[in-house]
């Protein structure tokens, strides 16, 4: 209902207004997203809404910037929890949630391991885990998630886990990838982790970049989904209205979909 409500308010604000001159668009967005949403900008603009400039980073931090007085119009985190502190201080509108995304095991090239097998090697001592960085970056949040499931299945495993994992992403003094390559296909192609847990959607990429890279769904007991969700930081800026339901909309939630995420507004 509250997303409905929402999704209804901004229509009406935008009932028989007009786009020309209208300011551009500051999008701050989860990492996560950067390839959707710089398509999905360029889409806007294209349909004949505002130019739309863009901040990607991990959400925790973005948040925090946010807090701290940045000028954000539209902010789509990888949680909606960080939109949620946002909405709770006044400082945005209700979160809307507009795609979904999961956790997978992203396995660096020579690894040995299969899903069945994936929690012993996690538990190994010579394997590299890498995480990103809780609390900063919602991956990180569903990385402990996947481990507090662990513990489930294998008593003490969250201990081990909590204690090895390297949190290489994420974070405020997280190593930066070099132009040209993504993050997480640098960490991986550098060996900093034998095995990372991350989302689909970015070890997806990293197996088109980085050659013997392999992604493997977390087995079912393990398994940890993700919901996004977005909030319009400035209601009075129409562009950014504007900019949110085209999110929502049909041609929006296709290019989400053609990035690995799961839509919630297709049917």
């Amino acid at each position: 209902m509250k997303r409905a409500a929402l999704l209804l308010g901004l229509t009406l604000m935008l009932s028989g207004t007009a786009y020309a001159e209208e300011p551009a668009v500051r999008l701050y967005a989860a990492g996560s997203l950067t390839t959707a949403m710089t398509e999905m900008a360029r889409a806007f603009t294209a349909s004949g809404g505002a130019l739309v400039t863009t901040v990607f980073g991990a959400s925790g931090l973005l948040r925090e910037r946010i807090e701290h007085g940045e000028a954000a119009d539209v902010f789509a985190s990888a949680d909606i929890g960080n939109p949620q502190v946002l909405a709770r201080a006044g400082k945005a509108e209700t979160p809307v949630i507009f795609a979904r995304n999961r956790l997978c095991a992203l396995a660096a090239p020579g690894v040995d391991v299969t899903p069945e097998t994936l929690l012993d090697r996690m538990l190994e001592p010579g394997i590299k885990l890498g995480t990103s960085t809780p609390k900063a970056d919602p991956s990180g949040d569903y990385a402990w998630q996947v481990f507090e499931k662990a513990e489930k299945l294998r008593p003490g495993a969250f201990a081990v886990l909590d204690a090895k994992a390297l949190k290489l992403t994420g974070g405020p003094q997280s190593p930066q990838a070099p132009p040209g390559r993504s993050t997480y296909a640098f960490l991986i192609g550098e060996r900093k982790a034998d095995i990372f847990l991350t989302y689909c959607t970015n070890a997806m990429q990293v197996t088109r970049e980085v050659a013997g890279a392999r992604m493997l769904a977390l087995p079912e007991p393990l398994a940890v989904g993700a919901s996004y969700a977005f909030t319009v930081v400035s209601p009075a800026r129409l562009s950014a209205a504007r900019f949110a339901l085209f999110v929502m909309s049909t041609q929006g939630q296709e290019i989400l979909a053609q990035h690995g995420f799961t839509p919630v507004a297709l049917r």
